[in-house]
């Protein structure tokens, strides 16, 4: 994990599904939940996506605060 994937947690978009357009950031966690079962998509959406659901998982989202405040 590096300082820029976290800044783009606060600031990527879902590009597709029932969630496009909402952060990464915001994405709920049955729905990251479901990614981590089924296997997250390739390239940097699928490497974003696992990030959110561990820090989700592990309570850890309130990491991000900072960044939205910016």
């Amino acid at each position: 994990m590096q300082t820029e994937d976290l800044e783009l947690l606060a600031t990527r978009t879902m590009p597709y599904g029932k969630y496009k357009g909402r952060l990464i950031a915001d994405l709920p966690g049955n729905y990251l939940n479901w990614f981590a079962r089924e296997g997250f998509p390739p390239g940097e959406i699928g490497r974003l996506l696992a990030l959110m659901q561990e820090l989700d998982h592990n309570g850890l989202s309130s990491l991000l605060v900072p960044l939205r405040q910016k």
